[in-house]
């Protein structure tokens, strides 16, 4: 891959609850999968607590560092959801009532049911635009390169889903696997020389151990499709060359 050209991304996952491991993140893997769909490549991933400085601090320097920004909780309609407004001071401007996030709101709550606590899911920083909540109403946000989600799975990919049309990416990011019961260290040579001769094409290595035996999954990435077969195609003839096994999946 041409990682040079390519537009990048990180993700900010907040909340103190993931960091406590009272509630395991399933949303890297859905933003990392779908944005490799779009070409883009997501490159650093941080978690970090509901702290107002620094949710500011990593905002600023991710959104100078990188094409795309995603974050994930902190909107919700409790004291301890501060991601909006500590966004917006990221961004030195002002928290404003959205009137068109209120509207969209009003819609799909029951009259009489919109209590303050609610509607401060409409505080919005100035100069945002709103993305799209088809599942509990309350709309997101975008600021500059940043892009405010919630952190509840199904509400995030929704959300997520309904962005994409925003985002401006590469060539999908194709990839190819092969598992085989060596291990890294007969392998480590002839991957290395197979990488040097085409960076095109990102070779990773990941061991596993399964039923009581040691192996890798190697995973090849690319934008070019005849590339990443010529690749795939010499991982295995590397295996098999030193007496390996190749297993399908």
């Amino acid at each position: 891959m041409n990682k040079k050209n390519s537009k990048k991304a990180a993700v900010i996952i907040i909340g103190n609850e993931i960091l406590s491991g009272r509630t395991q993140d399933l949303n890297i893997s859905y933003i990392g999968k779908n944005l490799e769909k779009l070409g883009i490549i997501l490159v650093e991933v941080i978690i970090i607590p509901d702290v107002e400085v620094t949710i500011i601090d990593k905002v600023k320097h991710y959104s100078g560092n990188y094409d795309y920004v995603f974050t994930t909780g902190g909107i919700g309609p409790t004291h301890d959801d501060i991601t909006a407004a500590s966004i917006a001071k990221a961004f030195n401007v002002k928290m404003l009532r959205n009137s068109e996030a209120v509207a969209i709101m009003e819609r799909y709550y029951e009259p009489g049911t919109l209590t303050e606590a609610r509607l401060k899911m409409a505080d919005i920083p100035e100069g945002a635009s709103l993305i799209d909540n088809p599942v509990s109403g309350a709309p997101a946000f975008q600021i500059n390169n940043v892009f405010v989600l919630a952190g509840v799975p199904k509400i995030m990919q929704a959300m997520f889903d309904s962005l994409t049309d925003r985002l401006v990416g590469g060539p999908p990011i194709l990839t190819a696997s092969v598992c085989t019961n060596l291990t890294e260290s007969k392998l480590a040579e002839g991957m290395t020389n197979i990488q040097n001769e085409c960076e095109a094409v990102s070779i990773g290595s990941y061991p596993y151990f399964k039923h009581g035996k040691l192996g890798v999954n190697i995973v090849l990435r690319s934008t070019n499709k005849e590339l990443l077969l010529q690749q795939t195609e010499l991982i295995e003839k590397l295996i098999k060359g030193i007496g390996g096994k190749i297993y399908k999946d």
